[in-house]
């Protein structure tokens, strides 16, 4: 039965298109909810994740390159995924699509809890990626299917703004869990979070699909994204312990690049490619999307290593750490809704381009700290002044892609978007892995043949220093001795650390410039006039 001239919440289901129309309050209500409760999710799982580490790299012995395999096989899967997960949703019901991602997810989080070994845990994380890829974008989706344009930028503000909280409120529980009791946890916390959302879902939310999306699933790209991005991530994260020359990782180098030029091959030639390349004639689109993986490759990279620096190099508890960065959300919560109307208001160009450059001073403001540094006058500052910068970007950055195309490829669009900022941060980790790893290892070489430690101890410390920070000094020797061993290995991640934020700085300072560059409009620094169309009219 045609859907024209019925509203389209009828039987509980949304056509895109011209025939849509907005649905109902409450419906749109619960839809935001919905969003808010998917969204965070997949950000609370990250950030909790990133707190959790190093109780993991102490409890199972992992190394450095273990860590980021926890972390990056849940981005890895996230990533290529991703674009597949809007696609589905567009042809077979986005709440559908997004449903099934939550059990997904829900499920994967509990075998993480249940995970005995690094092997286990990384493979379960890989399931968790999945269902993420899933859920991630529909939730821009339904917001953008429910909500008439001329309320989204507001909703996408609010979504913004609550998504921030929730994956605030994420790191500070997790890391309360992982001090008193374990960080098995803190994959745990997501259980009620999944419960909660598929029964709003099954009763409050209303399905919507994208009209022009029939064709077949585009499962040779999502194959040839994964192998990809697999080959270059592994030759990244490996490459420290074994060796540029090293077969294994030449070899995964070589498969990585031939992989994603056959996907751009297939994805230039396929009839129902998962990533359109022509929507990247949009000029606004290709802009907000190349904005989008320098940005998210500087934020991600370093929200991987800031834990880190503050639980094992400046000896705060897990919960202190996840506290740490309440500032950068509570920023975020207050500023998000009005900055979704500067799109509106400015245009998008002016916070595409302001944003960024302000986030670019806070992240060079963390090369201050050195060990032992007061949070209030070292991390403070670079963490308001981040938060600051990524509040006038994100909702503007989130309106201007949902609002590149109609509706009816909200899905994908999103989907795009989502993937980008997910293979920006999957590249970051193991990129600024190796900077990282490659500063430490020179730098605690060098300090520890200054102590003139005893031979063997240096030894054993050279022997963990895959670790990083989370070297176990032995015992046995003099407090001193042990004391100044622990500062150089200290001083050693700092050194890391600064390097790793100044490309951080750069990589934001560059997608400044990019928004410049691709987003259409004027720098426009006053408001733009809105003409009434019935005074118009009676003119």
């Amino acid at each position: 039965m045609s859907q024209i001239g019925k509203p389209p919440c009828d039987n509980g289901v949304i056509l895109t298109g011209e025939a849509a129309k907005p649905c109902a309050a409450p419906s749109r209500r619960w839809t935001l909810v919905a969003a808010i409760l998917g969204s965070s999710l997949a950000f609370i799982d990250g950030t909790v994740v990133n707190v959790a580490l190093p109780s993991i790299q102490r409890e199972m012995g992992a190394t450095v390159s273990d860590a980021q395999w926890i972390m990056e096989s849940y981005a890895l899967f996230l990533a290529s995924f991703l674009l597949v997960g809007g696609v589905l949703g567009d042809r077979f019901g986005r709440k559908r699509i997004f449903m099934i991602g939550i059990g997904l997810f829900t499920l994967a989080s509990i075998g993480c809890s249940l995970s005995s070994a690094v092997g286990m845990l990384i493979a379960a994380r890989a399931i968790q990626g999945i269902g993420a890829a899933l859920l991630v974008p529909g939730s821009l989706a339904l917001i953008s299917a429910t909500f008439p344009q001329s309320e989204r930028g507001a909703a996408i503000g609010t979504w913004s703004a609550f998504s921030g909280i929730t994956a605030a409120i994420g790191p500070v529980i997790g890391g309360f869990l992982v001090d008193h009791y374990s960080w098995t946890w803190a994959f745990l916390v997501n259980v009620p979070v999944g419960v909660v959302l598929l029964l709003i879902c099954m009763t409050k939310v209303p399905e919507s699909r994208g009209a022009a999306s029939r064709s077949s699933i585009d499962v040779a790209g999502a194959s040839l994204a994964t192998v990809g991005l697999a080959g270059i991530v592994f030759a990244l994260i490996e490459a420290p312990s074994r060796g540029w020359s090293a077969t294994p990782i030449w070899a995964a180098t070589a498969i990585g690049i031939v992989a994603l030029l056959l996907f751009v091959r297939v994805e230039a030639r396929g009839a129902a490619p998962m990533l359109p390349l022509g929507l990247f004639r949009d000029r606004n689109f290709t802009g907000a999307n190349v904005l989008t993986l320098l940005l998210y490759a500087a934020l991600g990279g370093s929200l991987f290593f800031l834990p880190l620096d503050l639980i094992q190099v400046q000896g705060y508890s897990a919960t202190a750490a996840g506290a740490a960065f309440l500032p950068f959300i509570a920023i975020m919560f207050t500023l998000s809704r009005w900055a979704g109307t500067l799109v509106d208001v400015f245009g998008a160009k002016l916070p595409l381009v302001t944003g960024p450059v302000i986030a670019a001073i806070g992240f060079a403001l963390f090369t201050r700290p050195t060990i032992d540094s007061n949070y209030w006058t070292m991390f403070f500052p670079a963490i308001c002044v981040l938060g600051l910068g990524m509040s006038i970007t994100v909702a503007p950055l989130t309106t201007t892609v949902m609002n590149a195309f109609g509706t009816e490829l909200a899905g994908t669009a999103s989907g795009i978007n989502n993937a980008v900022s997910r293979v920006a941060a999957l590249l970051a980790i193991a990129l600024f892995g190796v900077v990282l790893t490659q500063t430490f290892n020179a730098s605690l070489s060098t300090g520890l043949a200054s102590l003139q430690a005893p031979a063997d101890l240096v030894s054993s410390v050279m022997a963990q220093q895959q670790k990083l920070a989370g070297i176990v000094v032995p015992e046995g020797y003099p407090a001193a001795t042990v004391d100044e061993v622990k500062r150089v290995i200290g001083l050693s991640f700092v050194a890391g650390f600064r390097w790793v934020m100044l490309i951080c700085a750069a990589l934001a300072l560059l997608s400044a410039f990019s928004a410049g560059m691709f987003i259409q409009g004027e720098m426009r620094w006053r408001p733009i006039k809105r003409v009434d169309p019935v005074s118009k009219g009676r003119d």
